[in-house]
């Protein structure tokens, strides 16, 4: 249990301090300025669930890493993409905003895959998987998932109360510019690990 508990300290700690300003967590800003916080925190958790559960079987099972360059480089303009789109700016008709008050099913699902093509090859990702060498897999996995949730938790609260003080055109354009800034990192650390 010594172990477990060393594990689940040491990974909580390290992954919630690398997530602190990290490019995901200026998503979950962006994602709860557009949807309610329990579906973005839902879609954050899955994701990081996932891609920590993998990171984890990679650094205690296998000692090897993913090639994290095209990763970054495929989710970077995904990015680029979701900024564009987002500054388009959608309309509801009458129905579907009652649909979308009603029902949280598409925010999780664009939280949870927005997030997880963004951690994938990202340094809490890597964090994990060195985590993962030195402490047992099942502790490293918990204390990391529980350590980028709660920092995220942070942001998506920041991120609720900036909606409710700005201007839709405001919160449209700076979720545009966030996603850009998200995907130009990941593109921009791409490149420079393939050079």
């Amino acid at each position: 249990m010594e172990g477990f508990l060393v594990a689940l300290v040491v990974s909580f700690g390290v992954i919630f301090v690398a997530e602190l300003g990290d490019k995901s967590q200026l998503m979950a800003l962006t994602f709860a300025t557009r949807y309610k916080p329990v579906p973005v925190l839902i879609g954050i958790t899955v994701a990081t669930a996932v891609v920590h559960l993998a990171s984890v079987a990679i650094g205690y099972g296998l000692g090897a890493a993913l090639p994290t360059e095209w990763i970054s480089l495929v989710a970077g303009l995904a990015f680029l993409g979701f900024g564009a789109w987002t500054l388009r700016g959608d309309t509801l008709t009458e129905e579907e905003r009652r649909k979308a008050e009603k029902t949280s099913k598409s925010a999780i699902v664009a939280v949870s895959v927005a997030f997880f093509l963004a951690e994938l090859g990202d340094k809490t990702m890597l964090a994990t998987i060195t985590l993962a060498t030195q402490y047992g897999w099942f502790g490293t996995w918990l204390g990391s998932t529980l350590g980028m949730v709660a920092a995220d938790a942070l942001a998506i609260l920041a991120g609720r109360m900036l909606g409710r003080r700005l201007p839709d055109k405001t919160i449209r354009y700076g979720a545009a510019i966030l996603f850009a800034i998200c995907g130009l990192w990941l593109v921009l650390e791409a490149v420079r690990q393939l050079t």
